[in-house]
């Protein structure tokens, strides 16, 4: 675990390798339009799950100051500035939770969806670098399986960790400021964790080793899902970057198993 381990992630600082997982995302946004080919068939998924998800949220949106007063009964005799702002604090609560739930179930929804299409996606990074070492043979139908497991597993770690989150955004100032970066971490780390499934599963490695090697390098793979994850808020973000983010995916996958992430 320790040759590994430094190669995949340069002694930089904590700081350099968060802002070096992010930059993975670029790269990966780099290989994956060099690649005309598949840029359609990749977007393709995200955008008809993206339309599902956007109304979803849409809805929430509208909704929202109904859901407020409908966890806040005992404001109802409150005098107005009171009761205005306790409902406000709710109602952003509401929309950090539908934020996280969204940005995760598009994600897990999108790679069912396109999981053939992805994963050629990520076999083209990997044959850029040189190919798949290790590699092993995947039938679709087993594929198909994996993904679908990892992505219902994303769902309910999501909802797991959004309950208190939703909760701890009622407290003022704090709700509004440490709850969402919160949010966006475990958010990135979830997408992180997913993202790099097929990567993975290539080399016959499962979800126990996939976070094994991620918290090895924490501040990396932390840089490249708080990136994607800000990039999915933002509208047709996600749509747009989700092909790109299967391909920085695969260069951190390869980063996190000591192996080279440079062309040539």
């Amino acid at each position: 675990m320790n040759a590994p381990r430094s190669i995949a992630a340069p002694v930089t600082g904590a700081a350099g390798r968060f802002f070096s997982g992010a930059g993975l995302l670029l790269r990966g946004l780099g290989l994956y339009v060099r690649s005309p080919g598949l840029m359609l068939l990749g977007v393709l998924p995200a955008l008809l799950s993206g339309v599902l998800f956007v109304a979803a949220f849409a809805t929430l949106i509208y909704f929202v100051d109904d859901l407020a007063a409908l966890v806040t009964p005992f404001a109802d005799d409150w005098s107005t500035t009171p009761r205005g702002l306790l409902r406000v604090i709710a109602g952003l609560a509401f929309l950090g939770l539908g934020g996280l739930l969204t940005v995760v179930g598009f994600t897990a929804v999108t790679l069912v969806i396109g999981d053939p299409f992805y994963e050629k996606i990520s076999e083209r990074v990997e044959e850029r670098l040189g190919g798949t070492p290790g590699a092993v043979e995947v039938p679709f139908w087993a594929s198909l399986r994996r993904s679908v497991v990892d992505s219902l597993r994303l769902v309910g770690l999501s909802v797991l960790f959004g309950i208190p989150l939703f909760a701890a955004g009622f407290i003022p100032v704090v709700g509004q400021t440490v709850v969402p970066v919160i949010g966006a971490t475990v958010g990135g780390w979830l997408l992180a964790v997913e993202l790099v499934g097929a990567p993975f599963s290539r080399r016959g490695l499962r979800l126990p080793d996939r976070r094994a090697r991620l918290k090895a390098d924490r501040a990396t793979t932390l840089g490249f899902g708080v990136a994607v994850f800000v990039c999915f808020l933002i509208p047709l973000g996600a749509v747009l970057i989700m092909p790109a983010a299967v391909a920085g995916a695969a260069l951190l996958a390869r980063r996190s198993l000591g192996q080279h992430i440079q062309e040539g």
